[in-house]
């Protein structure tokens, strides 16, 4: 079993690696490949130093499996010529999201879609992954009708200029600016481009992400991104309106019982949710779980995933363990 990282230099590359080596993952051989800068770099694993290569090189190795983390223009160019010699390819990109032959896993929610033809596989947007593998138990339960989501995204979301934009204003220094305004001490209603529509592309990946996850074409969900100065992981604010009227205790008991969720609600002790307590966990957070007032169909609840982890290499590496044991690579 050979299985590639491609973009291994990056962010979710690097957390990629650490993944496979914390869980254990049952690989004979780890192929790593990144850009010309990197190529020849060496890095540590298992106590093993391991080359970074081109990703022709890597191509060349067939691996059985690649986790691309590279960006779109890349897994557009590189991942169907994996795809093409029998490699599964879990792409991190936007690239195929939204392409409606190429699933889209949240392994909680539809692992089960997933075929052995399946040679492209989408992981879809960090701020997706953890609003759906809440809303999922909850749509089975209740049924969905309406949501409304406002995100508190990471620096660590914009990589590695993200972090040096914060880094540097902190210190009084300038740097190559990640954002169009100073990041520290502040907050951005901005998350990728500007649509016609007035929504941003990060607002709009969330909104048909999830329809498409959920299988619900038609679910009513809209979304405010916000960037903030912090680095722990995404943090979302989120109103649920169902078909059925929903009990907030058995909300809660809902989600303590579904793999991957811990539930912190409990606010006598100031037990909620926090980005600096899910950094590096590979768990969703759920807290503030309440009655909405204003509709009685409604709950109010607070979601907070560490992106690069579950938000991205979790993930991807979760699809992985999940293909490599139900026999589908």
């Amino acid at each position: 079993m050979k299985i590639a990282i491609i973009g291994a230099s990056g962010l979710v590359g690097q957390k990629m690696l650490q993944l496979l080596q914390a869980r254990n993952f049952n690989a004979d051989e780890i192929l790593l490949a990144a850009s010309e800068r990197s190529i020849g770099k060496q890095v540590s694993y298992k106590g093993k130093q391991l080359k970074i290569c081109s990703i022709s090189e890597v191509l060349e190795k067939s691996p059985e499996i690649a986790m691309f983390s590279a960006g779109g223009a890349v897994s557009k160019t590189w991942a169907p010529k994996f795809a093409g010699r029998g490699c599964t390819v879990i792409d991190n990109s936007s690239a195929w999201r939204m392409q409606a032959e190429i699933p889209l896993i949240v392994p909680e929610v539809n692992a089960s879609v997933l075929k052995k033809s399946d040679k492209i596989i989408a992981n879809p947007n960090c701020s997706t992954i953890q609003l759906v593998h809440v809303l999922w138990p909850l749509h089975c339960k209740y049924e969905l009708e309406r949501v409304v989501v406002s995100t508190y995204q990471s620096v660590t979301g914009s990589g590695m200029n993200g972090i040096a934009q914060l880094d540097a204003e902190r210190k009084g220094e300038t740097s190559r600016l990640a954002y169009p305004h100073q990041i520290d001490l502040n907050c951005l209603p901005h998350g990728g481009d500007f649509l016609e529509n007035g929504y941003t592309s990060e607002e709009m990946k969330l909104v048909n992400e999830s329809r498409k996850i959920l299988r619900i074409p038609a679910l009513r969900l809209t979304s405010t991104v916000v960037r903030v100065p912090v680095k722990g992981g995404h943090s979302e604010a989120v109103n649920i309106e169902f078909k059925h009227i929903p009990i907030v205790d058995e909300v809660r008991n809902i989600l303590s019982e579904t793999p991957g969720i811990i539930v912190q609600d409990d606010v006598s002790q100031n037990l909620y949710p926090m980005p600096i307590q899910a950094e590096e966990r590979d768990e969703t957070f759920v807290g503030r779980i309440r009655a909405d007032e204003s509709e009685p169909n409604a709950i109010n609840l607070w979601i907070v995933a560490d992106n690069l982890r579950k938000g991205a290499a979790t993930n991807a590496v979760q699809i992985a363990e999940y293909l490599l044991e139900n026999d589908l690579v």
